[in-house]
């Protein structure tokens, strides 16, 4: 079954009214009182980072970053209605006053009588959590972090914004080891389990009860297919949980495309705008080849490297877009032997937007373990890729290849603390690995991992670990140690 069309944005209207995930109601668009939000369906693992966060001594005002649309202006909104009395909550696009306040001096006591003036409410250390929302639109906001960290430590200050990992590159004057960064990702599997109804099953992936997780084989790989289709974009998931429509997640899906693709239009240098949308529109062609080496001919015919950089390096830096990067020799430190003008491959943000963009048939989901091969084992291999950046950022990935004669490549390299693993990916239950054979050959690692749908197993230093549980391999893996 096709399920690849060229050109894979099409037909959408109007973009998602939504900021996160559900609302919180009774904080504005500029702070006030922490009301209690009933119906929260959404639980992140972000939540245990940020309590982190709060209760280490000293910490340092914190940078969320992640895509548009992953969920960070609740997270922080969510992080405020459970930990704190009140929230200071400022949005700063479009917001002159704002603007006007931060362009004055920077002295924290000027600054914070302001803040209270904006949300008409007493901000007190430890009580109150001030959230920078939309910081890139402001960037003396973002200076200021520097001066609130020296001059005014007590107060707990988040801040994030769309397009900031752009935003960072480009000459403003940034507050270097004056902040704490966190990543935020598209839910993964477990999150979308619980967001499901399904938490037991998150549980026995955790406590890795593989008896156990093989009597709900069956439950895991339907819940696998569903995630294959929605993906983890928080309101994607919402929109499922709450109608288990799929046209309607489509929809949803197809509005989250339209507001990237508007991005590119407002914020991508006119030079390079064409450039960008060819790129982007290239990836899930570009999975579905055999090989999924990134291709820039496959971008325009011709085309080189030099003449799409700058395209390219956008996408990432705005977190659309995922590189990872051949090694020529699986050694410590990964990144010293990953060259990224090399060979590489590129993925998306989200599996569920891939599959919207690939045009998949909500059928697929039906037709057995089929949708696991489809599209050339994309679709598992961008969930592979998913589940890994959803982990602890000590998670360096590459992928190692080797050329003719003995053509072999294995999917994912990861460097895990001071071990190097192979992690092959198997889009099946058919285990057959003359790539993992030859690695093996060639440089004896200690662990090896491969992941597909067939049950837990360990043979003597390989580990067959199932795709559902991936999301806990870092935890499998502490176990060996």
């Amino acid at each position: 079954m096709a399920i690849y069309a060229r050109k894979g944005i099409t037909g959408t209207r109007g973009i998602v009214g939504t900021r996160g995930i559900v609302g919180t109601r009774g904080i504005g668009e500029s702070g006030g009182k922490v009301v209690p939000v009933k119906n929260t369906i959404m639980k992140r693992q972000a939540m245990q980072n940020l309590i982190k966060w709060k209760n280490s001594v000293g910490h340092k005002p914190l940078i969320i970053q992640g895509a548009r649309q992953v969920g960070k202006t609740w997270v922080m909104k969510e992080f405020a209605r459970t930990q704190y009395d009140n929230v200071a909550y400022i949005w700063f696009e479009k917001n002159e006053r704002m603007a006007a306040l931060f362009s004055g001096d920077m002295d924290t006591k000027r600054l914070l009588l302001g803040l209270e003036a904006e949300i008409r409410e007493k901000i007190t250390p430890g009580k109150t959590l001030i959230i920078f929302d939309e910081i890139q639109a402001c960037p003396n906001a973002l200076t200021s972090l520097k001066y609130f960290n020296e001059n005014a430590p007590e107060y707990d200050i988040i801040a994030a914004g769309s397009l900031l990992g752009v935003f960072l590159h480009e000459g403003t004057s940034f507050p270097v080891g004056k902040v704490e960064f966190m990543n935020l990702c598209p839910m993964n599997f477990c999150e979308f389990l619980a967001a499901m109804g399904e938490e037991q099953l998150c549980e026995l992936l955790a406590k890795q009860d593989w008896e156990m997780i093989k009597v709900f084989k069956d439950k895991f790989i339907y819940c696998l297919r569903l995630y294959f289709y929605v993906g983890g974009m928080p309101e994607a998931v919402k929109k499922f949980v709450e109608s288990k429509d799929f046209e309607a997640v489509r929809k949803t899906q197809q509005d989250i495309l339209t507001a990237y693709k508007q991005d590119f239009s407002n914020h991508v240098p006119k030079a390079h705008i064409q450039k960008v949308v060819q790129i982007w529109e290239s990836v899930p062609y570009q999975l579905a080849k055999e090989n999924k080496k990134f291709m820039y001919s496959e971008v325009q015919l011709g085309a080189r490297a030099s003449a799409y950089e700058t395209a390219l390096e956008w996408l990432i830096r705005g977190g659309l877009i995922h590189r990872v990067s051949r090694v020529s020799k699986p050694a410590i430190p990964l990144k010293g032997y990953a060259n990224a003008s090399d060979a590489f491959k590129l993925f998306m943000v989200d599996v569920g937007l891939l599959s919207a963009m690939s045009r998949l048939d909500v059928r697929a989901i039906l037709e057995g373990d089929a949708l696991f091969t489809e599209f050339k084992g994309a679709l598992t291999e961008q969930f592979v890729c998913q589940e890994l950046r959803a982990m602890p950022d000590d998670f360096d990935i590459a992928y190692w290849a080797n050329e003719a004669p003995n053509r072999a490549e294995i999917d994912f390299i990861l460097q895990v603390g001071t071990q190097i693993i192979p992690l092959e990916v198997k889009s099946s239950i058919n285990l057959k690995s003359k790539s993992l054979t030859i690695y093996r050959e060639k440089f004896q690692p200690k662990i090896e991992v491969r992941t597909s749908l067939a049950d837990y197993k360990k043979t003597e230093n390989l580990f067959d670990v199932p795709l559902y549980a991936l999301g806990d391999l870092k935890e499998i893996i502490d176990k060996l140690n």
